[in-house]
């Protein structure tokens, strides 16, 4: 009995590291946001980012596990305006990006309080959770994994918790070192010009991934 117990646990974790490097991995428009954030800013302010797209991960894997079938049912006939709402929000940050990196190139010889200042830590998280939060397909991803994997079993609540708090490790350890490449990038590209060249590359792609989730 307690084999079984720990088998159950232990396929119930390696699913929830699995549901969550797969929706965390494929680099998109938020995965080059938070990079790029963190190359400006500081490691702390991508590290706190890093968290807020890993708990949008976790909400959403909760949500899938608890409401299953008839959450991913409701949330269907909105797919498109999040869609277009996410969109918008990622092509207003990519070109606020590029507009801030401009004025601060142009203006570098001017007196530094004229910059911007760069978001907390706590700004940042709630940033990246609400942008996240708007693309509704992660929950349709976790609860068609879920839905897949016990298709005829019953969900018990253990199993239901590890699962969320795996899928949440996953998500979070991948941010996390997406967060650490762009703090090392923002060292490597001390430079003015260097930043400003990093700035408008992250912002076209932003743009270009907000496009792209549009026309799919």
């Amino acid at each position: 009995m307690e084999a079984h117990a720990s088998h159950v646990v232990t396929a119930a974790l390696v699913a929830g590291l699995l549901a969550g490097y797969g929706i965390a991995v494929p680099v998109g428009a938020v995965a080059t946001y938070l990079v790029s954030l963190t190359a400006r800013t500081s490691l702390r302010t991508g590290v706190c980012a890093a968290l807020g797209v890993a708990t949008a991960d976790w909400l959403y894997a909760l949500v899938a596990t608890l409401g299953g079938s008839a959450l991913a049912a409701a949330l269907r006939p909105v797919l498109v305006p999040l869609r277009w709402a996410s969109a918008l929000v990622l092509a207003v940050l990519a070109v606020r990006g590029a507009v801030i990196a401009v004025r601060h190139y142009r203006g570098h010889r001017i007196a530094t309080r004229s910059t911007p200042p760069p978001p907390s830590p706590a700004r940042a998280y709630l940033t990246l959770l609400g942008i996240t939060l708007l693309n509704p397909t992660t929950v349709i991803y976790f609860a068609a994994l879920v839905l897949g994997t016990h298709a005829t079993d019953a969900v018990r609540p253990l199993e239901q918790g590890v699962f969320v708090l795996a899928a949440f490790a996953a998500s979070a350890s991948w941010q996390l070192l997406l967060a650490g490449g762009g703090a090392l990038l923002g060292r490597v590209l001390t430079g003015n010009r260097g930043r400003l060249v990093t700035a408008l590359v992250s912002s076209a792609v932003i743009l270009a991934l907000a496009v792209r989730m549009l026309v799919r």
